[in-house]
């Protein structure tokens, strides 16, 4: 399967990362659709036949680049910090909607230079939907055999906005804040998709307050959220950077349509260290 870019001047990596999410997706496809064994990390959180062999064409199809590459299925190989110019995949986000059979996980592969995602993928298997950023070119959803540029919501009142989260992991402490907004339209989504739906205008907040996320959880959703004419921050308004010492988002993680962002950042820093 080849789709045609959407953009007018592709970076030269973007075909092969569009090649590797296809290809990635298909077998995770595959997989789904079977009786699948499911083991645990150290951390606890679950993995799969889906995960691993995800991770491994992805891995292989990218290899053509030259670049290293920061998985989370993989252990992290700090040399890539020698490098201006890597690539930071999930192979398979959000492994608790997979194996909870709700249809909502992701692939996401990015491209980072001098610490700044340049190119974000995320494919979704179950629609066959493909969404692709890159950096001054726009951010766009391959859907039904076309692309539609994407753009994120004009909402600037936090009582209208519509608030997304987390399905398995959203914390008391976070749904009293969303109350303290004064937002009252809140769904849950899995993995990728809370950043996929803002960025077409679906959607208008998505917050973690948790330091756990880790760059491979955000770098492509950073590129298209950024090109959707959107914003992703920390809690406190702090800029997100890419191949850095430490992957884990210590300081949590906002992203909004941009029109409201410095209202949640002003409230949260009001509140204190209630969380």
């Amino acid at each position: 399967m080849s789709i045609k870019l959407p953009f007018a001047n592709p970076l030269d990596e973007a075909r092969l990362a569009v090649d590797a999410a296809i290809r990635a997706s298909k077998v995770v496809m595959e997989i789904y659709a079977q009786d699948f064994a499911i083991e645990r990390k150290d951390d606890d959180s679950p993995i799969t036949k889906a995960d691993l062999e995800s991770n491994q064409i992805i891995k292989e199809t990218l290899s053509n680049s030259g670049l290293p590459i920061l998985s989370e299925e993989d252990e992290d190989d700090k040399s890539r910090l020698e490098h201006e110019k890597i690539w930071i995949v999930d192979p398979l986000d959000g492994t608790s909607d997979f194996v909870n059979k709700t249809g909502e996980f992701t692939i996401m592969i990015a491209l980072v230079e001098k610490k700044k995602p340049i190119l974000g993928i995320i494919s979704r298997p179950t629609t066959d939907m493909l969404f692709l950023a890159q950096k001054g070119s726009g951010a766009f959803v391959f859907e039904k055999e076309s692309w539609k540029r994407l753009a994120v919501s004009k909402t600037n009142e936090l009582k209208k906005c519509n608030a997304v989260g987390s399905r398995f992991h959203l914390t008391e402490a976070e749904k009293e804040f969303f109350k303290s907004l004064g937002v009252e339209s809140f769904a849950s989504r899995g993995g990728s998709l809370k950043v996929a739906e803002i960025c077409m205008g679906m959607a208008d907040i998505y917050l973690t307050t948790s330091s756990k996320i880790k760059q491979w959880d955000t770098c492509a959703s950073y590129c298209l959220i950024t090109e959707s004419g959107g914003k992703m921050t920390d809690m406190y308004g702090g800029d997100i950077l890419y191949n850095t010492e430490r992957i884990n988002h210590e300081n949590g993680l906002l992203v909004t349509n941009s029109l409201v962002h410095d209202q949640i950042i002003k409230k949260y820093q009001s509140l204190g260290q209630v969380f």
